[in-house]
């Protein structure tokens, strides 16, 4: 009797290893091309660490209150993602956090606006303010912004001062009260409106012709203008989310601690820049996404709680927050352009990295190549 068995031969097997390969280098390119994959594998080890140190961590109460702790830093840094995106920054976003409880305050208490429509006033001033003021200035008369939001940040300051007279003031509304401790389906509303806003966030930047330009801008803005793009309007229209959604940070802290404090937010800059940072997006504009902001933030916010329930200083918080920081911008000159930026450049290297930066650039989806020079008009 014959048995005869199924054999696959070389030439047989040849087109199933090709596949898997490049299913395979698929796979490593996009993780190579998305730092947050990097940072969100980060992020589960350190939860399952402090969930196993830490007997409080992985407890209701403690995630409940680890989440909307972060509501600031949430809106802030999807703000900031738009207007970096742009290739600019926004110094002033922390002030405008301050700024927008007392805003609140007087609609709601001082010109006796009910509450709801007090927040959507208090939204779309922050919005008319970080569009009017630093979006016209950077986009139109093309200052630059590092001026620009200097300026903006001491006059919020100085505006928050003056009307609070440096007092807390406290606010009372059963909405707020809603918002800040009420929960719907056993997730905190306020929880509720950070999944809200980055919803309509992602689906702005990748699914609009808005979004479109925002990446088009940062990758090159002059590019840009010559292919159709409106770019000052695409920049009054970044500075106008970020100033809104700053704008809706600050009420959701009211909303929290039931008060508006001239101190609200005065730091949330620097940990939204390191959420941003963290999450894939790069200070020269055109690369990153709304997705890896998330990451970051969330990275941040189980940092620092974690650490906290361990009974470290809060000083030694800031030290570790700023340290990633820096990790987070090395990382991603190792990843995007290499070690050999350790080195000292041959002349010319400077050019070739610029290549391929927008090489990298054009494979992420960006509308025009990338350039170290932001130009704003």
């Amino acid at each position: 009797m014959t048995v005869t068995t199924d054999v696959e031969s070389p030439a047989q097997k040849r087109p199933l290893v090709r596949r898997r390969a490049g299913r395979t280098a698929s796979l490593l390119q996009w993780m190579s091309t998305n730092q947050y994959v990097a940072v969100f594998g980060l992020l589960i080890v350190m939860f399952v660490v402090f969930t196993v140190t830490q007997g409080r961590f992985f407890t209701a109460a403690n995630i409940r209150v680890l989440l909307t702790s972060v509501s600031i830093l949430w809106m802030v840094s999807l703000g900031l993602t738009v207007v970096m995106l742009t290739g600019g920054y926004d110094l002033s976003l922390a002030a405008m956090v301050g700024l927008s409880g007392f805003m609140f305050v007087g609609f709601f208490s001082t010109f006796g606006i009910p509450a709801l429509p007090a927040i959507i006033l208090t939204v779309l001033a922050g919005a008319l303010v970080g569009g009017a003021v630093n979006g016209l200035l950077i986009g139109w008369l093309g200052v630059p912004f590092l001026v620009v939001t200097i300026g903006t940040l001491s006059i919020f300051e100085g505006t928050t001062y003056l009307v609070s007279g440096t007092q807390t003031i406290s606010v009372t509304s059963g909405l707020l009260n809603s918002i800040g401790f009420s929960s719907a389906g056993g997730v905190p509303i306020t929880v509720w409106i950070m999944i809200g806003t980055l919803l309509v966030a992602y689906f702005v930047l990748r699914r609009t012709y808005f979004g479109r330009d925002v990446y088009a801008v940062g990758g090159n803005a002059a590019a840009a203008r010559l292919s159709g793009v409106h770019v000052t309007r695409t920049l009054v229209l970044a500075y106008a989310i970020s100033g809104g959604l700053a704008a809706l940070g600050g009420v959701l802290e009211v909303s929290r601690i039931s008060a508006a404090s001239p101190t609200i937010g005065n730091t949330v800059i620097f940990s939204a820049t390191a959420a941003v940072l963290i999450g894939g997006t790069v200070l020269g504009g055109g690369i990153g996404g709304i997705v890896g902001t998330v990451v970051g933030v969330l990275f941040l916010g189980v940092l620092q709680n974690g650490l906290a329930l361990s009974g470290l200083a809060s000083s030694w918080q800031e030290v570790v927050s700023g340290a990633i920081v820096v990790l987070a911008v090395l990382f991603h000159q190792f990843q995007h352009k290499g070690y050999p930026l350790l080195r000292r450049q041959r002349p010319g290297a400077h050019d070739d990295a610029a290549a391929r930066e927008a090489q990298f650039a054009r494979g992420r989806g960006t509308d025009a190549p990338r350039v170290d020079t932001h130009v704003s008009a």
